[in-house]
């Protein structure tokens, strides 16, 4: 993860903003902040759990369901010529996300203050981030407000409907091993005892898979909080890990590489960066500045890393197409039509044609997953279940075989 640093400096009419921004190095985040007119006097890394930024001391982060429908909303009342400041009050009036509606309404008192929306919104980089903000500028500064809103609200439900498509690929596996996992464990906690001391009354002799079963039952009794401890801690040790710059490129690379799973990620992945860039440059955002936020949104480390080498490249002249096609993350038949929409000049159109179509192709994918492991689950419930049962019934077996002669 990128480090954050707390910045402050005045705008080209003089005006002084301070804020955090997310960025690899000092360097960039002050040339991204030029970019964007804003002219730094100081800079400096922002502490982890630091104070420092208005926003840190305020509160979490927005459901992105809340950020599309106030999105929405906002479009229809500038659209219908409501005053800035009155549609934010009434937007944050009814908003029932209460850090959401501090944000809303702390944004309008700027904004009545003097300040621009975008300026504003900066301040709160936990709920409006860099791409909304910068097309909040966009708009202000061409008039079409309430056409950025839409778009905005439009790509905001996108990946709302992307994220709900992933989630609701993990649920049935998830669920299904957590059952599965709940019931072993009650099996080997309560039953298998039983059936250990029936056993030793009876002398009867253990073939090897009951002597598993028994010995695992005897480990989970006699360890329980061990267990416990180790799988608390072991999850605690992933979720630091996964947070460190290495952790999340590990990890991410490691997603992409599951079979099946590494598919429906790099395609979510695609999709999302064609809709934020295309959202972007169709904004009126410089291709190199859509490409830096586009990085930051793209849900993988591995993705995000190719996308800023190949803005680097794109910065020393080369096309958009080429640097991304070395990358080997982008499917030949993404940078190929990138290649056509740069030839024609209409590469805003391309992407979000090209984001139409990975995001069908994530519907397939996911409707296709969910029939696959269906039976699977079921099938390796099965044999986990089926095997302890088996395993408990041999010496019964054994015993009735015995006891026929």
């Amino acid at each position: 993860m990128m480090p954050t640093f707390g910045y402050s400096g005045r705008t080209r009419a003089g005006r002084h903003v301070s804020g955090e921004r997310v960025a690899a190095t000092s360097e960039a985040a002050v040339a991204a902040l030029r970019r964007e007119q804003v002219f730094v006097t100081r800079i400096e890394r922002a502490k982890e759990g630091g104070k420092r930024g208005r926003e840190s001391r305020r509160g979490k982060s927005v459901p992105a369901r809340n950020l599309a429908i106030f999105t929405r909303q906002f479009s229809v009342m500038i659209d219908a010529g409501m005053p800035l400041v009155e549609c934010l009050e009434t937007l944050g009036k009814q908003e029932a996300h209460r850090p959401f509606r501090e944000a809303i309404l702390r944004t309008r008192a700027a904004v009545e203050a003097g300040s621009s929306l975008a300026d504003a919104m900066r301040e709160h980089p936990r709920v409006f981030d860099s791409l909304y903000t910068n097309m909040i500028a966009a708009g202000e500064a061409g008039g079409i407000l309430d056409t950025i809103l839409q778009r905005l609200a439009t790509h905001i439900e996108k990946n709302v409907k992307l994220r709900a498509q992933v989630k609701s690929a993990m649920a049935y596996p998830t669920a299904v091993v957590g059952i599965a996992a709940v019931v072993v464990g009650v099996i080997l906690w309560q039953v298998i005892p039983t059936f250990d001391e029936l056993f030793a009354g009876l002398g009867a002799a253990l073939p090897l898979p009951t002597r598993v079963v028994i010995a695992l039952s005897d480990a989970l009794v006699s360890y329980f909080a061990l267990f416990l401890l180790g799988a608390v801690a072991l999850a605690f040790a992933f979720r630091r890990f996964r947070a460190t710059a290495r952790g999340r490129r590990v990890v991410d690379a490691m997603l992409l590489r599951l079979p099946g799973l590494g598919l429906l990620v790099r395609k979510v992945a695609v999709a999302r960066f064609c809709r934020t860039l295309a959202t972007l440059v169709g904004s009126g955002i410089p291709l190199l500045a859509g490409l830096e936020i586009t990085a930051r949104t793209a849900g993988n480390a591995i993705i995000e890393d190719a996308v800023l080498v190949s803005r680097a490249a794109i910065e020393r002249g080369e096309t958009v197409s080429a640097p991304l096609r070395r990358s080997g993350m982008f499917p030949p038949m993404v940078t190929q039509m990138i290649n056509v929409g740069e030839t024609s000049g209409a590469l805003d159109a391309m992407l979000a044609k090209i984001a139409d179509f990975y995001e069908e192709e994530v519907d397939t994918a996911v409707a296709g997953m969910l029939t696959l492991l269906e039976p699977v689950m079921i099938a390796l419930l099965g044999v986990v279940i089926g095997g302890i049962v088996i395993a408990m019934y041999l010496p019964i077996f054994d015993l009735i075989g015995r006891m026929a002669v």
